[in-house]
C-alpha cells in the first residue's frame, strides 16, 4: 500500500470522519473554541477519496468513529495508518468496550474518546497526542518494584516460584500484585493457573505508549486477587526485539509490586527485564549441572551489566538426598543463598491439577511465605564458604 505523502507543514486542523451526524455535533462541542473546527466527512471514505482527504497539508490528527459499523471503521483505521503513518488516530466509541478498543489500537489508532466527549478528555487526548508530550499514566501511590525470577537452568523450578510466590506477596498486605509470564516462547503460566485470554504480554507490548486503565483491564486475568499477564499462545506472535522499558515503567506506576516469570538470562529480551528489574530471583538447584549453568548465567548478566548486589540467589528442591550443601552452593557461586525451598511434589502436583497456587498449609507455600516477608523487608539469610568452587571455576 503507498504511503500518502504530506507536506511537513500540516497547519493546526483535523479530518473527522463520522457517518453519525450528531456524534460528530457532540465532538465539535467537546472540542472546544481553541481548537479549529475538524473537517467533516460522513461517510467512510475509501480509495481515491481516503487518499484526497490525507493529502490535504492541513491536516495534523484524525478522528474515526469506530462504532457505527466496527469492522468498516477498523479496516479504515489500519488502512489510514498504512497511509500516513506519522499521523495521530483517534477512535471515537460510545461505549467502554475494552475489546473494541483494543482492536482500534492495534488496527492503528493512536487514543479514543468516549461518549459523552467532554473537553477535559479531548484536553487530555491532545496532550498525549502531541508530539514529544508524555503519557499520563495510571496510579498516583508510589513506584511499585519489579522482581525478576530467572532459572540458573531448564526445570528448576523457576514458574512454579514465581506463580505461586506472587499470591504470597499479596498475602504480606501488597495491595496491587502484577504476575507476569514475559517467556515469549514457552511460557506456562496459563497453562498452571488454567487461565485464558485473547491477549497477551506482546499486546501490551505493542501497545505501552497508550496503556490506560481502561486498556490494560482487557489485557491482564485477574485471579484470586492478582493480576495475571500471560504470554502468548502462539510463540511466532512473539518479537524478542521490542523494548521492554516502556511496559515496565507502566507496571512500576500501576502496582506495588511485581513478579516477572522469564526464560533465563540469555538474549537481548532477558537482558533488557533484566535492567529494568529491582531484584533478580535467580532459581537453581544444588547439583553441578545446575551450579554450572547458573554461574553462566550470573556471569552472563555481570558482563552485561547487572549489578550482582542485584542477585537473590533461591535455592530449590533443597535439601535433596546426594546434593550438595547450601554452604557449597554460596560459595561455588560467590553469592549468598538468599532462600531454600524444599521439595513438596505432591503439593505442587496437585496444585497444578486443580489450576491453584500451592495449598497454604504445605510446605512449599510455608517456605514461599517466608521467601515473600523476606522480600517485603523482614530478614535474610548467610552462609559458610566451601572449597567446591574450585570444581566450577569459579571467577
Amino acid at each position: 500500500m503507498a504511503v500518502v505523502a504530506r507536506s511537513p507543514d500540516r497547519g493546526s486542523k483535523s479530518l473527522l470522519i463520522c457517518p453519525d451526524r450528531a456524534k460528530a455535533e457532540e465532538l465539535v462541542r467537546a472540542l472546544g473554541p481553541s481548537t479549529p473546527l475538524p473537517l467533516c466527512h460522513h461517510a467512510y471514505p475509501s480509495g481515491a477519496v481516503l487518499i484526497g482527504l490525507l493529502s490535504r497539508p492541513e491536516v495534523e490528527l484524525c478522528f474515526v468513529d469506530a462504532e457505527t459499523d466496527r469492522e468498516t471503521a477498523l479496516r479504515l483505521i489500519a488502512e489510514i495508518a498504512a497511509r500516513a503513518p506519522e499521523l495521530p488516530i483517534v477512535a471515537l466509541l460510545g461505549v467502554n468496550d475494552p475489546d473494541l478498543i483494543l482492536r482500534c489500537l492495534r488496527a492503528g489508532a493512536r487514543e479514543f474518546l468516549l461518549r459523552p466527549f467532554t473537553q477535559d478528555q479531548w484536553e487530555t487526548v491532545r496532550e498525549r497526542v502531541s508530539p514529544g508530550s508524555a503519557r499520563s499514566q495510571p496510579g498516583s501511590h508510589k513506584f511499585g518494584r519489579l522482581i525478576l525470577i530467572a532459572p540458573g537452568k531448564g526445570s528448576s523450578g523457576a514458574t512454579s516460584i514465581a506463580c505461586n510466590l506472587a499470591f504470597q506477596l499479596k498475602r504480606q498486605g501488597f495491595e496491587k500484585v502484577l504476575l507476569a509470564d514475559l517467556d515469549p516462547l514457552t511460557g506456562t503460566i496459563g497453562f498452571l493457573l488454567k487461565l485464558k485470554s485473547s491477549y497477551s504480554f506482546f499486546d501490551a507490548l505493542t501497545h505501552a505508549d497508550r496503556l490506560d486503565a481502561d486498556v490494560w483491564k482487557a489485557l491482564i486475568s485477574p485471579c484470586r486477587n492478582v493480576d495475571v499477564l500471560l504470554s502468548p499462545e502462539d510463540p511466532l506472535a512473539a518479537d524478542e526485539d521490542r523494548d521492554p522499558t516502556a511496559l515496565m515503567e507502566f507496571c512500576r506506576r500501576s502496582y506495588d509490586i511485581c513478579v516477572l516469570d522469564t526464560s533465563g538470562a540469555f538474549g537481548e529480551w532477558n537482558l533488557a527485564l533484566a535492567r529494568c528489574a529491582d531484584e533478580l530471583l535467580v532459581v537453581t538447584t544444588a547439583d553441578l549441572p545446575a551450579l554450572h549453568a547458573t554461574q553462566r548465567l550470573m556471569c552472563y548478566f555481570e558482563d552485561n551489566g547487572i549489578e550482582r548486589s542485584r542477585f537473590r540467589l533461591v535455592l530449590n528442591r533443597y535439601p535433596r538426598p546426594g546434593a550438595l550443601t547450601a554452604d557449597h552452593v554460596q560459595a561455588a557461586l560467590a553469592c549468598e543463598v538468599y532462600h531454600t525451598v524444599p521439595e513438596d511434589a505432591e503439593s505442587l502436583q496437585r496444585a497444578l491439577m486443580e489450576g491453584k497456587p500451592a495449598p497454604p498449609a504445605s510446605r512449599f507455600a510455608r517456605s514461599l511465605a517466608v521467601l515473600a516477608r523476606k522480600l517485603a523487608g523482614q530478614g535474610d539469610t548467610t552462609g559458610t564458604p566451601s572449597l567446591l568452587s574450585m570444581l566450577l571455576g569459579k571467577r
